[in-house]
């Protein structure tokens, strides 16, 4: 498997984390993967078979392109062998604006969208071997996108606050970071993104838990909830359960495994 993450140019930087390209080579199986939540929200194009995807229960049939919103916990998605992707990670406060769409919750969302008009000219770059082409294609639309877009301040000083604290940072201090009342703050914060500031803040603190145990599994959870600032391991236990449907003890162990 091939992975590729890409910087966004500077113009979108407050709106996009990034782009990235994954590829499935002709040698491996048809498999099913999960994906884990964390704190994006991610557009998704793929050239090949990616046959569904199970949430909640049930699978279903994707369209290219297709939204992932915020998880609030694991899926699974169904691919056969040569499978490519191209993907726009993007800031959940940010997503619905970029597209034009009404905010709201949900895991896996479908919908009609002129970015649809861009998968038969990135699969002709695709097809041709010409990754770079399909990125620049892609950065485009959204530099165009952008440019026609107004910037909430309070929503932006609230998502950088966010990010720079890795989602530790108290509703409150996000407010005062965005120079607002709390009561502005999350009116605003669930109308960008559905979502309320904690809800967001807890998968971004999940996120870099998850990254942490994974990388280094032999990480100390009581450190780990001081540094993040859980309430303590039980309460890092806890959410990290809510979220990926296991413990923090499973999960390390399998990323030792897989090391």
């Amino acid at each position: 498997m091939q992975h590729q993450e890409f910087e966004p140019p500077a113009d979108l930087r407050d709106t996009i984390k990034c782009f990235w390209y994954n590829r499935r080579g002709h040698d491996e199986d048809e498999s099913t993967f999960e994906v884990i939540p964390d704190g994006y929200a991610e557009i998704i194009f793929y050239f090949g078979r990616l046959c569904g995807v199970s949430y909640d229960g049930s699978w279903q049939q994707l369209p290219s392109p297709f939204m992932i919103g915020l998880l609030n916990q694991p899926a699974n998605f169904y691919a056969e062998s040569n499978l490519e992707i191209i993907g726009i990670r993007c800031f959940p406060w940010t997503v619905f604006n970029l597209l034009g769409l009404p905010s709201g919750k949900g895991g896996v969302r479908i919908s009609e969208h002129p970015i649809a008009g861009l998968h038969a000219a990135l699969e002709e770059f695709i097809n041709a071997g010409k990754i770079e082409d399909a990125l620049a294609q892609v950065k485009r639309y959204f530099l165009t996108v952008r440019s026609k877009i107004a910037t909430d301040s309070i929503i932006s000083k609230a998502g950088f606050a966010m990010r720079e604290s890795n989602g530790t940072m108290p509703v409150s201090l996000v407010a005062n970071a965005a120079h607002s009342t709390v009561r502005t703050l999350e009116r605003k914060f669930r109308q960008s993104s559905g979502y309320s500031v904690k809800d967001v803040s807890g998968l971004m603190r999940f996120e870099q838990v998850r990254n942490k145990l994974w990388h280094y599994p032999e990480s100390n959870l009581v450190s780990l909830a001081h540094e993040l600032g859980y309430a303590d391991q039980s309460h890092l236990s806890k959410e990290f359960k809510r979220y990926s449907g296991t413990t923090p003890a499973a999960f390390a162990r399998k990323a030792k495994k897989s090391a």
